[in-house]
């Protein structure tokens, strides 16, 4: 899900920035700080958005830049467990495929892809043994998160599945959803 957060910290402005407007100094060095910020509270910081309101500014003895509290807003993707989330395949290997979500990719096991026997083809595709589906690099799909990691927050690790009503490749949902109102 993706969230916009009010966040407060206390921002170092380095001189080489003093030639910016402080709006844009703080903004320039919170993008640096914030930029690929992950943590299991906030997620992922996809982006700082908005400077809400600047204190003021203090020097420390020794040291040349300028501090400053700062309110600022952030959005960011932060995974829930069941969340249902809409995304294109990214990438397809032999233990299965990665979905791009956004700013992360999750990874669909093979045995997660669909309620069929399911092989890898070399030119990376997936089909399935008796319905005969295909899954290829681009196809967009509906997938549910089933695991998060943080463990190493600079690579999270999220675990999705396709094999439950109402996901899968889109192409294939519409299918199902034209034979059922022909019937």
């Amino acid at each position: 899900m993706f969230y916009e957060l009010e966040l407060k910290t206390h921002v170092r402005v380095s001189p080489e920035l003093f030639n910016l407007e402080l709006k844009d100094a703080i903004h320039t060095q919170l993008a640096k700080d914030f930029g690929n910020y992950v943590s299991k509270e906030l997620g992922i910081v996809v982006l700082v958005s908005d400077i809400v309101e600047i204190g003021e500014g203090i020097l420390i003895p020794g040291d040349g830049a300028s501090y400053y509290d700062t309110t600022f807003k952030v959005y960011t993707f932060n995974p829930q467990l069941q969340e249902v989330l809409l995304g294109r395949i990214s990438d397809i290997q032999e233990f299965g495929a990665f979905m791009e979500m956004g700013p992360i990719d999750g990874m669909i096991h093979l045995t997660q892809v669909m309620d069929d026997y399911v092989s890898f083809s070399k030119s990376n595709v997936l089909t399935g043994k008796e319905s005969k589906k295909l899954l290829k690099f681009g196809d967009k799909c509906k997938a549910r998160i089933i695991a998060i990691s943080f463990k190493d927050p600079t690579n999270p690790k999220i675990g999705l599945t396709m094999r439950q009503p109402m996901l899968g490749k889109v192409e294939w949902l519409e299918l199902e959803r034209n034979e059922k109102n022909k019937k």
